[in-house]
């Protein structure tokens, strides 16, 4: 595949870039009272609206002829098909086959389906037994609380999910460990009962580091608590690729959840990596969250590229990102119920796309994946919105909101609402006037998408967290690179554990650099 800026669907992109980040959204409102049902697209209660871009017809087409080139729907349809699109660790990446309906043959085929029902049914039948009392603790307790122990994908996605869905839940409560640090495997454990607690521990080698850290500490804590010499057999479950570790731990094999290989952790929690969700708000939810991952993925596959939700959020991402060099982006939802959803989308945008070589292993010369960072709208508008509105970087925003409040929650969704449309039009529309000091003035002509649920369900939740999935598949496609790797997140892991001995005070720091060495030699003083 060629480098992108020699394409010329990309220089004449670069041919116009000035006259894009000049162009006055407010102004291409004035010419077009229609630009936003041009600019909309809605698919099952979720209405995205991208009207507040800087995007006119002839830059609207040089986008679509950008995504033709770089042959976005034919590397679309070679993922579905199961092709290894992964090319540096040769596997092929099959997330949307975790979401086809039962009865489904699946993107990749019927091995594949198979595959995934059996496991799917599996979950079902334990999730059951375990919410109705008939799969107990050691000592006979129904499990009133899981902890659910893993780090990034192992544990973003479920933690995301049952905060937004946290009004469905009816299950077991759960809670999540995932920093070594202590912390939150302390506060998990004051709350819990530890002869009604189940242990999920989620690592696809059963060797992750932080992970398996925190699992042995559960481990003593249930040996400690629990009189019955099979505690761990009964309360401790693996969802894992690594069943013979299983078994050397103590951990009943049998009862491991599996994890395969053609499905990255960032994009795993619709897998058994998801069962402290299916545990939280019940089989059927769960389901309902795949369908709407999955109608999101029909929706990817058979759309057309100017009608494609995903399509335009990655083209609109590469626009701004590296066209126009805005590297940032805010995603600000109006609801609390999202309050995790920065992070989840730091991991999957920053880990799949934050790449300085392509997919043949040549440097990009234009920059990939920028930061995301965010936080709840309204507290947001205290505290980072001033730099949005008159800082010298133009952010690009994603807002998000609810229609439809859950039904018995407080606050004033009229409120919330207000301030939700009222910030991406300030954004556009700035704050001009000769009769105001220039403190005040705010230049306006600052982009954003707003993204509308009807309400928030498992099913919108599923499209949604789709959406952002496949916009990050666009963006790579463009840009050329592997989103499905993640080789820099190894490397200071691995120095970790060659550091450890010298901060124990078993191996010296001279082959170390300066810094380092110094560091160590302060925290072993203060240590004592």
């Amino acid at each position: 595949m060629s480098n992108l800026e020699t394409l010329p669907a990309w220089q004449a992109l670069w041919e116009r870039r000035e006259a894009i980040a000049e162009t006055s959204i407010s102004g291409l409102f004035a010419a077009d009272p229609d630009r936003f049902e041009r600019c909309s697209l809605e698919l099952d209660g979720l209405l995205l609206d991208t009207s507040k871009q800087p995007v006119d017809d002839t830059t609207r087409e040089a986008l679509l002829a950008l995504a033709q080139a770089r042959e976005v729907a034919q590397q679309r349809d070679a993922m579905l098909a199961g092709e290894p699109i992964n090319t540096s660790e040769g596997r092929a990446v099959l997330h949307t086959a975790l979401r086809v309906p039962p009865e489904g043959a699946g993107w990749a085929g019927r091995a594949v389906a198979d595959e995934v029902r059996h496991t799917r049914e599996r979950m079902i039948e334990l999730a059951t037994a375990i919410r109705a009392g008939q799969r107990t603790g050691a000592t006979g307790k129904p499990i009133r609380h899981v902890i659910n122990i893993g780090i990034g994908g192992s544990d973003l996605g479920p933690r995301l999910v049952l905060e937004a869905l946290a009004p469905d839940a009816d299950g077991p409560a759960v809670h999540f460990v995932a920093n070594v640090d202590g912390v939150e495997l302390a506060r998990a454990l004051a709350e819990c009962d530890p002869e009604a607690t189940l242990v999920v521990v989620v690592s696809k080698s059963f060797g992750t580091v932080e992970t398996m850290t925190n699992a042995h500490e559960v481990m003593a804590w249930l040996r400690r608590s629990v009189p019955a010499d099979d505690v761990l057999e009964r309360q401790m479950l693996a969802v894992t690729a690594n069943l013979e570790r299983v078994g050397e731990l103590g951990l009943d094999p049998a009862l491991a959840l599996p994890m395969w290989d053609w499905v990255g952790g960032r994009y795993s929690l619709w897998s058994a990596v998801g069962f402290s969700i299916m545990l939280g708000i019940g089989p059927t939810a769960f389901g309902e969250l795949l369908a709407g991952a999955h109608g999101m993925d029909r929706h990817f596959a058979e759309a057309p590229l100017e009608a494609n939700m995903p399509v335009w959020l990655g083209l609109l991402s590469v626009l701004n990102g590296t066209l126009l060099g805005r590297r940032s982006q805010a995603v600000v939802p109006y609801t609390e119920r999202l309050g995790h959803l920065s992070a989840y989308l730091q991991q999957l945008v920053m880990e799949s796309n934050g790449k300085s070589v392509d997919a043949e292993g040549q440097p990009t010369h234009l920059p990939t994946a920028g930061v995301i960072w965010g936080q709840t709208g309204t507290p947001g508008q205290h505290a980072f919105f001033q730099a949005l509105h008159q800082g010298t970087d133009v952010v690009p925003v994603d807002f998000i909101g609810v229609a439809r409040p859950v039904a018995g929650e407080r606050g004033d969704p009229l409120e919330l609402t207000a301030n939700l449309f009222a910030q991406s039009q300030a954004l556009m529309q700035g704050r001009q006037g000769e009769h105001l000091s220039v403190a005040r003035l705010c230049p306006g002509n600052r982009p954003s998408n707003t993204l509308l649920l009807e309400l928030l369900t498992p099913y919108t939740l599923g499209a949604l967290i789709a959406l952002y999935e496949h916009r990050t598949f666009v963006e790579a496609a463009i840009w050329g690179i592997n989103a499905f790797d993640q080789f820099g997140v190894e490397l200071g892991k691995v120095l970790a554990v060659d550091l450890k001995p010298a901060l124990a005070g078993a191996a010296d720091t001279d082959a170390l650099d300066g810094s380092t060495a110094g560091l160590i030699s302060r925290y072993r003083a203060w240590r004592g």
